[in-house]
């Protein structure tokens, strides 16, 4: 018969623990019942016999059991399956469906595709047991001799990375062996092009061809420029995270687009909500579109389809900047460049980098530092003359 005993949780609610022992050489199993509001104790008594008796009766059939068994039997299992498992049966029954509960689904798409397009069709027959660093090396290799970019040769080696650990963490497989695979370094004939960003100037002009556009492409254009926000935090931007008494934007949100998936929104990328400030004169723009959107189709959202309260696909400012670029003769436009055009002109010009940083949405200043802090010649000229002033004043 299991033991009772009666506790209280740390806002005193009361319950019962049932103790089943089951000998010297294996740890006694427990579970919570809790005690209904308004019952008398001869009820009390009588439900948790009948409680603790249906417990008992589960742990000797063998339908619970202890933390360390259900380890041991995850990795008896996951030897077994290791055993029939190629790489890409790993992939989707294991692999992918663990990695789906920790990252985006936009990341989720992107791992996807990686594993279909170069990862299986090279590896995806192999059993996992069976892969050795020289296959894995091979198919790097053979990633960088299509002159592919060196970021999808880490992609595929950061994937596979993930999903060799992941086996062999769980004894999936003996050994890792990703350990004996050096990270690939890029080929000599490939150089890391420089981040993409309009001048002062070129700025200007986009701003003064933007006066000639449809209402809701001057506000959304202007709104990347002026905040530096991604794309799909602009599209998925809602009217009530506008407030236009302080000229402020709250970002919560990130519109997303995966074809498995259709459009949906999503948390910003670092996973935190920011307060934007934003240009009054953008905070006007916002404001008529907001009366001329009223009077076709009242939406949440604050740049939708045409005639439609839906909101606009994450790709359209991408699709509409190709346009626009060709119309008024500005090579390269893009949401992206925008985004970059924000930070450098805004860092060259004096701003830091923590403020700039927080803007842009980044979780580590780092990565602001790496892609934004390239000076142009007159940065460089202001850096020598604050140093020179600096030491006159002494």
């Amino acid at each position: 018969m299991p033991s009772t005993r009666k506790r209280e949780t740390k806002d005193g609610r009361a319950f019962y623990e049932i103790i089943v022992r089951r000998g010297r050489d294996k740890s006694a199993l427990t579970s919570r019942w809790y005690v209904p509001e308004g019952w008398s104790q001869r009820a009390i008594d009588r439900e948790l016999t009948t409680v603790a008796a249906d417990f008992e009766r589960r742990c000797n059939a063998g339908e619970v059991i202890s933390r360390r068994e259900q380890k041991n039997k995850a990795i008896c299992e996951a030897q077994e399956a290791a055993k029939v498992l190629t790489l890409r049966q790993y992939g989707e029954t294991v692999f992918m469906p663990a990695k789906a509960v920790t990252i985006s689904e936009n990341t989720r798409s992107n791992f996807q595709g990686y594993l279909d397009r170069s990862i299986y069709p090279a590896l995806g027959d192999l059993k996992m047991p069976d892969i050795t660093p020289a296959n894995i090396s091979a198919l790097l290799l053979s990633i960088q001799a299509e002159k592919k970019a060196h970021a999808t040769v880490i992609k595929c080696y950061t994937i596979l990375h993930s999903l060799f650990k992941m086996a062999y963490m769980a004894d999936a497989i003996p050994r890792n062996p990703m350990d004996k695979v050096e990270r690939p370094k890029p080929r000599k004939d490939e150089t890391q092009a420089p981040v993409e960003a309009c001048s002062i100037d070129e700025l200007r002009h986009i701003l003064q061809c933007l006066e000639q556009e449809p209402l809701k492409w001057q506000a959304l254009i202007r709104l990347l420029m002026d905040t530096g926000i991604r794309r799909g935090e602009c599209c998925g931007l809602k009217w009530k995270d506008v407030d236009f008494q302080i000229n402020t934007i709250t970002v919560t949100g990130n519109l997303c687009y995966t074809p498995q998936k259709g459009i949906y929104l999503d948390t910003p990328k670092n996973g935190k909500p920011r307060v934007v400030d934003v240009d009054p004169a953008v905070m006007s723009i916002l404001r008529t579109l907001r009366s001329e959107q009223a009077d076709r189709a009242i939406s949440a959202y604050v740049f939708t389809q045409d005639g439609s309260p839906e909101p606009m696909h994450p790709q359209s400012p991408t699709r509409y900047l190709k346009k626009f670029s060709e119309r008024y003769g500005i090579p390269g436009l893009h949401p992206h460049k925008l985004r970059h055009s924000f930070a450098s002109v805004a860092i060259t010009n004096g701003a830091d980098i923590a403020s700039v940083s927080e803007k842009l949405g980044h979780s580590d200043k780092a990565v602001t530092l790496r892609m934004y802090t390239h000076a142009d010649q007159d940065s460089i000229k202001r850096a020598s003359q604050i140093f020179r002033d600096a030491i006159e004043k002494i």
